[in-house]
């Protein structure tokens, strides 16, 4: 059953009563703004909900962390030194130096 605002203000006993049965929808101008549903219901939508939440990128990396130290990896995962293609940043020694013509903007390479 659908309700709108004030009769559900003036009647809100009854649509407490009947939300138990079934979802009772509440209408301003014509547009639903609420819904009142049973205790069970709701009890259901929050684990529906929490089943479909996915893992943040923080709960990601902390279950890979996790399991890295479980592996031994305390300290993290050693990586070999990169060969397949020149890294200037590590390579060439002035890399990091201010150019001889700076702009005047001052932007780095």
């Amino acid at each position: 059953m659908s309700w709108n605002i004030a009769n559900a203000k003036q009647q809100f006993s009854e649509v407490v009563r009947l939300a138990v049965e079934e979802p009772q929808a509440i209408y301003n101008r014509d547009k639903p703004v609420a819904v009142l549903i049973s205790a069970d219901e709701f009890e259901k939508f929050k684990q529906w909900k929490e089943a479909q939440r996915r893992p943040t990128i923080s709960e990601l990396f902390a279950d890979i962390r996790a399991a890295l130290i479980a592996e031994g990896a305390e300290d993290g995962i050693e990586l070999p030194p990169r060969t397949t293609r020149p890294n200037p940043m590590v390579d060439d020694p002035h890399y990091w130096d201010e150019p001889q013509d700076a702009p005047a903007s001052g932007a780095k390479r």
